[in-house]
């Protein structure tokens, strides 16, 4: 009985410890932020700037958990896009904003199909400067849940 009382211990410590090293966010999480218009000379258009309010770049470099559908860009690259929303109401597709959407980096090959729902934690790194790729990225990327 010793044993079993140790053993559970030991694991709920290990689950709340776990816990806490990762926060959950949700994409009115990522809504902290406003965008300017600036002309790019290289692009030759106009682009949004992001300002990061404070709450995102207290979470800017920890790791995070993020709930969103999967938009394939190219899967021979393994490239991959976080939304908000399913594919055809998404940023690039629909009306929604940028906020709405995060480039996913993974350490290893995946394969998702458009649209599918999943759980994924990462580092959470704020972009304002590569206009080549999205505002929100999600370094270290790895599923939680399909």
């Amino acid at each position: 009985m010793k044993k079993h009382s140790l053993l559970t211990l030991f694991n709920l410590i290990f689950l709340l410890n776990w816990a806490s090293c990762q926060e959950l966010i949700t994409w009115k999480t990522l809504e902290d932020v406003s965008f300017t218009d600036k002309y790019s000379d290289e692009l030759a258009s106009y682009i949004m700037i992001p300002t990061f309010g404070d709450n995102l770049h207290a979470l800017e470099g920890k790791e995070v958990l993020i709930k969103g559908f999967v938009i394939p860009l190219d899967v021979s690259l393994n490239l991959y896009v976080l939304s908000a929303n399913p594919y055809a109401s998404c940023f690039f597709c629909g009306g929604a904003g940028p906020e709405t959407v995060m480039d996913i980096v993974f350490a290893e090959k995946q394969k998702f199909r458009t649209d599918e729902y999943v759980t994924l934690k990462g580092r959470l790194k704020l972009n304002a400067d590569d206009v080549y790729k999205l505002n929100y990225i999600l370094e270290d990327a790895e599923i939680v849940k399909k």
